[in-house]
């Protein structure tokens, strides 16, 4: 007699409809975050070349008004200099000279004044009312640069304070000659420096938005944020004249300014025929605002459609499996351990203080860092710090007082904490390590100087500290490892750090110093 079993789906079948099931949830989702990655990214492109253009635009419009303002005060510098040049300076020509000039600037509000000196830099004749004898321009950069040199065209100088008014001024001006070709004095033309302020702002470029107007060697004539302390600087060293040094006299470029550290898309313009150049400047930050709102919605609305997606795929595949949930539970329970392992190994590697790295976790990142660093060349740095007399803080307030201090001194340190490749953590009592990877010496110190202000500004009460608030002091150090003969390891980093830590308390607490360490090729 034979006996037929009954016939059930295999083993196999199911976990091939579960296989596809799963395979189809993972492409749609892979597909969802690949179309967004892709749309995300192109729009983050097409806003910054809009930009790019809109700037780019903005320059030439301004560049050609710089233009059309100084064409048109040098066109009436040109037919003073014809005329002084050509008439003789008698009191009855003067007259007419002065009523001229002062016709000439009520016709041209921008206009601040002119001017004419002698070759000594006395006034001969101007556009105010009453000619004031009194003062002498030989002094002014503009008179020398006429006297000393024989280009008959007009010359932008720095900006000044008018001597007669005290106002902010640009000047423009020319040279004029004896018929031998002798210099005879200068001609000049002053602009008021609020005339490109008022203009400037009338541009929206947004908070963080940057205008300006230099001369060709880069002395700054007025800027849009406006500064005084700035006017008349240098900026020839800055981003902007360093592209125009390399890129021609007109240029679009994602810059960082060295004056406030914004980063900018840029554009600027010399112009045409006079030495000037204009630059304007919208903050990367401001501009991409709408575009990273837009993306946050597309990411929300997308990672609901993933979770729905999921849920359904999941409820297929459970209905499916049912049968194995016995097996799955026991997974799940697995994997719950081996999470709740991970989470136990994490806490393991953090002070229970503070809530930071603990030195066990520290001296392995910092091997893990050091042999990464050495080999692909790059900089480690090591910010060491501790608490100004800490000792003496714990006797005045007490124990539990000194930990809370610690604890609103790690939460400083946490915020900072910028990068995600970068480890803060407690070294042991008050004493505080942060470990920069892919960092110069320049750059450690810009962050222990940012640590070091950051924690002085939280006032805490220290009567046994100068200054009666709690401070620390922080030794920096960096390093390019490479492999030594004498047998460089990270702990040399580590007591470079802590040699510059001694320097800065040695130097009287509350400050941060630095320390080069070498290391040798092999």
């Amino acid at each position: 007699m034979t006996t037929h079993t009954p016939t059930t789906p295999t083993k196999s079948k199911r976990l091939s409809l579960q296989g596809m099931l799963t395979a189809f949830v993972v492409t749609v989702t892979f597909l969802l975050i690949s179309i967004l990655t892709w749309n995300s990214w192109n729009a983050r492109t097409t806003t910054l070349n809009e930009t790019k253009t809109a700037t780019a635009n903005m320059a030439r419009a301004l560049a050609q008004h710089g233009e059309d303002t100084i064409g048109g005060i040098d066109n009436v510098l040109v037919g003073l200099v014809e005329t002084l040049e050509q008439n003789p300076w008698d009191s009855e020509h003067l007259d007419r000279m002065n009523m001229f000039m002062r016709q000439r600037v009520a016709d041209l509000p921008l206009l601040h004044g002119l001017f004419v000196y002698d070759d000594k830099g006395r006034w001969i004749v101007n556009s105010q009312e009453v000619l004031r004898t009194e003062f002498n321009n030989s002094d002014r950069e503009y008179f020398i640069f006429h006297r000393d040199h024989a280009d008959r065209g007009p010359h932008v100088g720095p900006p000044v304070r008018s001597r007669s008014t005290g106002d902010w001024i640009i000047t423009v001006s020319r040279r004029l000659e004896h018929p031998d070709g002798s210099f005879s004095g200068v001609v000049l033309a002053t602009i008021s420096m609020q005339y490109f302020r008022s203009y400037y702002e009338s541009f929206d470029i947004g908070k963080s938005g940057a205008i300006f107007l230099a001369t060709q060697n880069g002395t700054l004539l007025v800027r849009r944020p406006f500064d005084e302390k700035l006017i008349g600087s240098d900026v020839s060293k800055g981003s902007i004249f360093q592209h125009y040094s390399k890129h021609g006299p007109s240029g679009t470029a994602i810059l960082v300014s060295k004056i406030d550290q914004v980063e900018r898309i840029s554009s600027y313009r010399r112009l045409d025929h006079y030495p000037v150049l204009i630059s304007v400047a919208l903050s990367t930050e401001e501009v991409l605002t709408g575009w990273r709102e837009e993306t946050i919605r597309y990411v929300s609305a997308s990672v609901v459609l993933i979770v729905l997606l999921w849920i359904m795929g999941l409820r297929l595949i459970h209905q499916i499996t049912i049968r194995e949930r016995a097996q799955a539970e026991l997974r799940i329970a697995r994997d719950d351990l081996e999470r709740m392992n991970g989470e136990l190994a994490a806490l393991a590697l953090l002070d229970g203080l503070t809530g930071l790295a603990n030195r066990r976790r520290f001296d392995a990142a910092l091997d893990e860092e050091y042999v990464r660093a050495m080999r692909n060349r790059t900089p480690l740095a090591l910010v060491m710090l501790d608490v100004d007399h800490f000792k003496k803080y714990n006797d005045r307030y007490g124990h539990p007082q000194g930990d809370e201090c610690l604890r609103l001194v790690s939460r400083v340190l946490k915020k900072l904490q910028s990068r995600t490749g970068d480890l803060v953590a407690r070294y042991g009592g008050e004493e505080f390590a942060i470990l920069l990877p892919g960092t110069d010496i320049d750059g450690a110190t810009v962050v222990a100087e940012r640590t070091r202000a950051a924690i002085q500004e939280l006032n805490i009460e220290h009567a046994e500290n100068p200054g009666s608030i709690v401070t620390i002091s922080a030794g920096v150090t960096s390093i390019v490892p490479v492999r030594s003969l004498a047998g460089n390891s990270a702990q040399d980093l580590v007591r470079t750090a802590d040699q510059a830590l001694y320097q800065a308390k040695e130097s009287g607490r509350n400050r941060v110093c630095t320390l080069v360490s070498t290391v040798s090729d092999t």
